[in-house]
């Protein structure tokens, strides 16, 4: 965009991880889509040295000041995404980022697993960059020239990571990847996504079934990746890093990621097994990860390229055991939501997301989809009726990814 924007809105999908847990920060892989909830994002440049958001979805708005240094938002708070997100885009673009009053609104629950979090890192910086004429600058036309490198570089705000020549800065404290923010970004309407990660790659489209949609139970379990669960979150990120620095020091290579490793010969797994040895938590973790990205979800994509629904829940299936057993960021509602899901007719069912709470999709025939979240929530109720108190069912197809609705100069 050549010049600034007075005023901007912007609408941003969640996120729903059809396979792909804890892969993206590895180089792993996963298979995406975009949903139909989302946030929306209303702004308008203020003259001022501050960006001031506030929200439908909480009562109390925040005024931030155009800094590099914003403190006073940790443990969780929701302004944490919103602080990061400013203060790096002041450090990366100097002089160049404008004050904005922003409104936002919603209909994606929060720390529901469907990624609001990031639909909100998303979203703001989105919004700022048009206020800013960001795009048009060298720094960002030298660093950011695909949807995916966008995506990537959105997601370095969050994590704090350096992106080419924009260097890191402080993020929320989570080690995560780029899965949420691509798949925001990158999405497509009636269809799956792909990718593999670190670089962000597209490796294909996958068309969604026709007839059929998902049905996402949040399950009343908050899936905060800050917070509470923030040592749960970053110690399955954290053991990808620490067996491959066990390869790395084994084999005297230097791999930047867990997947470089895997890829750099045919026997490069096994020798990682090997090195990890038989027992405890970094072995485990490293079979699902070897299994979820290179073989479940491509095995899941040819699935349903082929139209064999039956072998896509299998596939699925599996995905949900390694996950339980390998990863171990399951709860025991989320366990349940995914049993539940199959015993009431779902075709297949997953629970998605940085986990410790959150949500867990369906995959069910778009005619009976009503009809089988009354079922599938008045069966959680009966083993979970705490939880189920807070829980929703949202029904969504695969939409559009993240768009401008309204551009004025």
């Amino acid at each position: 965009m050549p010049t600034p924007a007075q005023a901007v809105s912007w609408f941003v999908p969640g996120r729903i991880e059809v396979l792909g847990k804890h892969t993206d920060y590895a180089g792993g892989r996963s298979l995406l889509a975009a949903a139909s909830l989302g946030i929306t994002f209303q702004a308008r440049a203020n003259g001022e040295d501050v960006v001031r958001v506030s929200s439908d979805a909480v009562d109390e708005p925040v005024a931030l000041p155009l800094s590099d240094q914003i403190d006073g938002y940790g443990g969780g708070h929701w302004a944490g995404y919103a602080a990061a997100v400013v203060s790096r885009l002041v450090a990366n673009f100097p002089g160049q980022i404008k004050g904005a009053d922003i409104e936002v609104s919603t209909t994606l629950p929060l720390a529901s697993g469907m990624s609001s979090s990031s639909a909100m890192v998303v979203g703001l910086a989105r919004c700022l960059m048009d206020l800013s004429g960001v795009e048009s600058s060298d720094a960002f036309r030298r660093n950011i020239a695909s949807p995916e490198e966008f995506a990537a570089y959105l997601a370095c705000n969050e994590n704090g990571m350096s992106f080419k020549e924009l260097a890191g800065h402080k993020g929320v404290g989570t080690f995560g990847g780029s899965e949420d923010h691509t798949a925001m970004m990158c999405g497509e309407t009636d269809a799956l996504v792909q990718y593999s990660f670190c670089p962000v790659r597209r490796e294909r489209v996958v068309p969604f079934p026709a007839d059929y949609s998902f049905v996402v139970a949040v399950s009343g379990v908050l899936a905060e990746k800050t917070g509470a669960a923030l040592e749960d979150y970053n110690r399955a990120s954290q053991s990808t890093r620490d067996i491959l620095a066990m390869w790395n020091e084994k084999t005297g290579r230097s791999d930047l990621f867990l997947a470089d490793a895997v890829n750099s010969s045919d026997e490069a797994a096994d020798q990682i097994r090997e090195i990890v040895g038989e027992d405890g938590y970094l072995r485990k973790r490293l079979e699902q990860f070897l299994i979820e990205s290179y073989e479940l979800v491509p095995a899941a994509g040819d699935a349903l390229e082929a139209g064999d629904i039956e072998e896509f829940g299998r596939v699925v299936e599996l995905s949900q055991h390694w996950t339980d057993h390998g990863l171990g960021n399951q709860v025991p509602a989320t366990r349940a939501l995914a049993r539940l899901a199959k015993e009431q007719g779902a075709a297949a069912a997953s629970a998605f997301g940085a986990g410790f709470g959150g949500s867990v999709w369906a995959l069910v025939p778009t005619q009976e989809a009503d009809a089988f979240a009354e079922r599938w929530l008045e069966a959680y109720r009966e083993e979970f009726p705490t939880e189920a108190d807070n829980a929703k069912m949202l029904v969504t197809r695969p939409g559009a990814n993240a768009h401008r609705i309204a551009l004025n100069f």
